[in-house]
C-alpha cells in the first residue's frame, strides 16, 4: 500500500496522462460512428470546421467572415483563430497518411479531447493541494461523472467551450496555488486566453479577479500574487488581441475581445498592479483602494461604452424576442423541466456545500477562494443553464473534499455489506447520476408522439448521408432554415443564407419573415438573397416555430402540401426527409 501511495504521489502527472489516454481511446472507439459519418451535431461545430477549412484554403488569418453564408458578402464570426490552430494542425498531420476527408474526420474526433488533458491535470493539481496528495484519482472519477462537462469533450465537439473550460480549470488551480507569483500568473494568463477565445467565461474571469483582490485586502502578503496576476491579465489580453482579434473585432463591439473589453482588462491590470505595489499596511486602506479601483473601472465602462450595458449581442428587439430569448441554453435553470434541471444542478450544489464545509474546517485561503468560486457557479445557473458544464467541473474539488471527510466515518463501519453500499451511494448521489436515471424513467419524462416525431426529423435532416444527396444539383445558394444552414455548407458544395449567430441578425430575420409571411414576401426575400433553391425539412424543430407563429403563412401552407407555381419540386432519393425546390 505504501508503495502504491508513493507512486500515486510522486508520478501523478504521468498517471493522469495515462488516464487521459485511456479515456481518449474509449471515446474514439465509442463515438467512431459519429466520426465516420462526420456527425458534427451542433451548428457551432459546423461553423468551426468551415472556419478552419477557409483558413487552410487561403483565407486571411484576421479575416473571419463566413462567405458561404449570406453570399456574396458573408458575415463576421465573432470568434478567434485560437481554437482553429489544433484542429488545423491535426488535419495537416493526418493528411500525410490519409485522404483530406478522413483527415478532417479524425482531427474533429481527436481535437475536443486535447483540452480534456489540461482539465485533468489542473483539477488533479487542485485536489493535491487542497484535499490530499492521493485524492486526484477521486477527482478524475467525479469529472467523468459530470455529464454536462464531459459532453464538451466528446469527439466531434470541436467548438471552443472545451478550451474555455480548460482555462477555467487552470484558473481554479491558480487560485489555490501556494506559490503566489505562479498562482497569479496562471489565473491571469488563463483569463486572458479564455477572453481571447470568446466572452462566455467573462463572469468567471471577473470573479477570479475579485477573489484575488479580496485575498490581498485581507492579507497584504498576497501582493505578489495580485501584481503578477495584474501584469499577465493586461499583457496577456493585449497580446491575445494583437495576435488573434479579427479585422471585424477592431470595432467597438461588445460581444468579443474588442477595444471595449481590451481597455477594461488593461486598465484593470494597471490599477491592480499599482495597488499591489503601493500595498498599504492598513486593511481598511487596501479595501478603500479596491473600492476606488472598482469604481473607476465600472464608471469608466458605463460612461465610455453605454451600448454594452445591455446584452452584448446588441441585436434588434425583434430578433431578441423571436430568436435570442428562445435559445434553450440561454434560459435560467428554473425554466427547464425538472428532468433536465435537477441532474444539472446536483453536482454544483454538492460542490458548493463541500467547498464551504472544507473552507470552514481547514480555514485556508485556497478553500475560501474555491468556496466563493463554486458558489458563484451555482448562482450562474440561475442566469443561464449554459453555465452547467462549468458548474459541474468546478464542483469536483468540493465533492472530493466531502468524500474525503466522510471516508474515516465510512471505514469505521464494521460490515462490508454496509460499507460498500454507503461508499457507492456517497459517490453516486452527489454526481446526480441516480437522480437522472430515476427522472428518465418517470412517465412525465417520456416524450409524446409529437415530440418524438420532431426529434426524429431534426436528427434525420442533418445526417451526412441525407444532405450530401443535394450535391447532385449544381452549386447554388439555398434558402433553408437558420439551424440547417451551417450543416448544409459543411456537407455540400451549396451556399446558405443564415446561421444562428447574432452578427447574422438581418439574414435570420429574413428567413423568419419569409417562412412566416405570405408567398409574395417569401419570393421577394429569396430573390433578394439570390437563392435559386429552397430546402425544407418538415417537422424539423425550427419549422415548428414557423407553423405555430404564423398559421396559414408560407411555410405552414407548404407543410400541408401546397406548392406555389414559382417553385419546381426536384427529386431526391426515396425516403429522404428533405424537400427540395427550384426557385424560378
Amino acid at each position: 500500500m505504501e508503495r502504491l501511495q508513493d507512486e500515486i504521489d510522486r508520478n501523478w502527472r504521468q498517471w493522469v496522462m495515462i488516464v487521459w489516454l485511456a479515456v481518449t481511446g474509449w471515446y474514439l472507439y465509442d463515438r467512431w460512428g459519429q466520426i465516420r459519418w462526420w456527425s458534427l451535431g451542433d451548428t457551432d461545430d459546423n461553423i468551426r470546421l468551415m472556419q478552419v477549412r477557409a483558413w487552410l484554403d487561403g483565407q486571411g488569418w484576421y479575416d473571419l467572415r463566413q462567405y458561404r453564408l449570406n453570399p456574396p458578402g458573408g458575415f463576421d464570426i465573432h470568434w478567434s483563430r485560437i481554437v482553429d490552430l489544433p484542429i488545423a494542425g491535426l488535419i495537416l498531420f493526418f493528411r500525410l497518411f490519409t485522404t483530406p476527408a478522413w483527415a478532417e474526420r479524425i482531427a474533429c474526433g481527436l481535437a475536443p479531447l486535447l483540452p480534456l488533458s489540461v482539465v485533468m491535470l489542473a483539477l488533479s493539481a487542485t485536489l493535491r493541494r487542497l484535499v490530499s496528495p492521493f485524492a486526484w484519482p477521486v477527482g478524475l472519477g467525479l469529472l467523468l461523472c459530470a455529464n454536462a462537462t464531459m459532453l464538451m469533450y466528446m469527439p466531434m465537439r470541436i467548438d471552443h467551450h472545451g478550451w474555455q473550460l480548460a482555462m477555467l480549470a487552470v484558473t481554479v488551480a491558480g487560485l489555490c496555488d501556494p506559490h503566489a507569483r505562479r498562482g497569479g500568473a496562471l489565473v491571469g494568463l488563463a483569463s486572458a486566453v479564455s477572453l481571447a477565445i470568446g466572452l462566455e467565461m467573462l463572469p468567471y474571469a471577473a470573479m477570479a479577479g475579485a477573489i484575488l483582490t479580496l485575498r490581498w485586502v485581507w492579507d497584504r502578503a498576497e501582493a505578489p500574487r495580485l501584481a503578477v496576476y495584474a501584469l499577465t491579465l493586461g499583457g496577456g489580453s493585449a497580446a491575445g488581441f494583437a495576435a488573434f482579434a479579427s479585422n471585424a473585432n477592431y470595432a467597438m463591439r461588445c460581444d468579443a475581445l474588442t477595444p471595449v473589453w481590451l481597455s477594461v482588462t488593461v486598465v484593470a491590470g494597471a490599477l491592480l498592479f499599482v495597488m499591489a505595489r503601493v500595498n498599504p499596511a492598513s486593511r481598511a486602506a487596501r479595501l478603500g483602494l479596491a473600492v476606488v479601483a472598482g469604481g473607476i473601472i465600472a464608471g469608466g465602462f458605463a460612461s465610455l461604452f453605454p451600448q454594452c450595458l445591455t446584452r452584448p449581442e446588441q441585436v434588434s428587439p425583434e430578433l431578441q424576442r423571436n430568436w435570442l430569448n428562445n435559445v434553450r441554453e440561454a434560459k435560467p435553470i428554473y425554466k427547464h423541466p425538472l428532468r433536465v434541471a435537477l441532474p444539472m444542478a446536483i453536482m454544483p450544489f454538492f460542490g458548493m456545500i463541500g467547498a464551504i464545509a472544507a473552507a470552514i474546517r481547514y480555514r485556508t485561503m485556497g478553500w475560501t477562494a474555491i468556496a466563493l468560486f463554486t458558489g458563484f457557479a451555482c448562482a450562474m445557473l440561475l442566469w443561464q443553464v449554459r453555465a452547467a458544464p462549468a458548474g459541474q467541473m468546478l464542483a469536483v474539488p468540493g465533492i472530493a473534499a466531502l468524500l474525503w471527510m466522510a471516508l474515516p466515518w465510512i471505514n469505521r463501519l464494521r460490515s462490508p455489506l454496509l460499507r460498500v453500499p454507503v461508499m457507492v451511494a456517497a459517490v453516486l448521489l452527489p454526481t446526480g447520476i441516480v437522480a437522472g436515471l430515476i427522472l428518465k424513467k418517470l412517465p412525465a419524462a417520456q416524450a409524446n408522439a409529437y415530440a418524438q416525431r420532431v426529434n426524429r426529423a431534426t436528427g434525420q435532416c442533418v445526417r451526412t448521408s441525407v444532405l450530401t444527396r443535394v450535391n447532385a444539383y449544381p452549386k447554388a445558394t439555398v434558402f433553408t432554415f437558420v439551424d440547417l444552414g451551417p450543416r448544409l455548407i459543411v456537407t455540400t458544395h451549396h451556399n446558405a443564407i443564415a446561421g444562428p449567430y447574432h452578427r447574422n441578425g438581418d439574414a435570420i430575420l429574413d428567413v423568419q419573415h419569409a417562412f412566416q409571411g405570405n408567398e409574395v414576401r417569401a419570393r421577394a426575400i429569396m430573390k433578394r438573397h439570390g437563392a435559386t433553391l429552397l430546402l425544407i425539412c418538415p417537422d424539423m424543430a425550427e419549422s415548428t416555430n414557423y407553423r405555430a407563429r404564423a398559421p396559414g403563412g408560407f411555410y405552414d401552407r407548404m407543410a400541408h402540401g401546397w406548392v406555389p407555381d414559382w417553385l419546381t419540386p426536384l427529386p431526391l432519393p426515396k425516403g429522404s426527409p428533405l424537400r427540395l425546390y427550384r426557385v424560378s
